[in-house]
């Protein structure tokens, strides 16, 4: 009896055809890091805010109701960044992947999830909008600063935020694994007295108002766009630093 030995082309392979989307695959395979903690947190914190509106509404209260809980979601997007490159990095390495799939990988994963959590923030503020915040006058998603430039524009400024918390995490994580504990606290420190410094310049020079009225002029879809730029800085900051890191 004769074999035919099969041609290399018509093997099939359950390996995606992209390292980098194998390693997006990765991370989700963790469904609780990328998915049901984030949903867990911003529903949980949409539900308490429309408790404490419903228990402000029937004290009889007047006017719109804001609240910065919804900010929480986008905070814990640091945590996410940060959980990423621990869970997932050395288990990477172990698969031959390089650290530059790793990084876009991990990059197109936090791309996935922001696009989500964007567009649930967008559905809630039409929602809110739809319904007088819910018929309360309370609102977690619509804030009218935000939507100056409609639910597009809000939508991108939730995104970005949720890409700046995650690569900041992201680069917190490569650092403490790169350097360790003491220069990480110690790096957190610096950063912490500088914003400190410049808060305590601007307040010697009375300059606050100027502050503001330059935040009022460039608009939230202009502070975005800010934002947007330091994600680029700080993505590329991260990429250098895991470059270095030893397996």
């Amino acid at each position: 009896m004769t074999t035919t030995a099969e041609a290399p082309g018509n093997q099939t392979s359950t390996q995606p055809k992209s390292r980098i989307l194998g390693v997006v695959r990765l991370h989700f395979m963790n469904t609780q890091t990328f998915v049901w903690v984030p949903v867990i947190v911003l529903c949980g914190v949409w539900l308490i805010t429309l408790l404490i509106y419903w228990i402000i509404s029937a004290s009889g209260a007047e006017g719109p109701m804001y609240s910065g809980g919804s900010q929480a979601p986008l905070w814990y997007f640091a945590v996410v960044g940060t959980q990423a490159m621990n869970l997932t990095f050395y288990f990477s390495q172990a698969m031959s992947l390089t650290r530059r799939e790793f990084y876009l990988g991990s990059l197109t994963a936090a791309t996935i999830s922001a696009v989500a959590i964007s567009t649930v923030f967008v559905l809630l503020g039409l929602i809110e909008q739809a319904t007088h915040g819910y018929g309360i006058n309370g609102y977690f998603a619509y804030f009218p600063w935000v939507w100056a430039g409609g639910p597009f524009a809000a939508g991108l400024t939730y995104f970005v935020l949720t890409m700046l918390m995650f690569i900041l995490g992201f680069w917190f994580a490569i650092v403490l694994k790169r350097f360790g504990t003491l220069i990480l606290i110690t790096t957190l420190l610096v950063i912490a007295l500088v914003l400190l410094g410049g808060a305590a310049l601007i307040s010697l020079n009375g300059a606050w108002l100027e502050v503001w009225m330059w935040v009022l002029e460039t608009q939230c879809i202009g502070l975005t766009l800010w934002a947007l730029g330091f994600c680029v800085v700080f993505a590329a900051g991260s990429y250098l630093t895991l470059r270095r890191l030893t397996a």
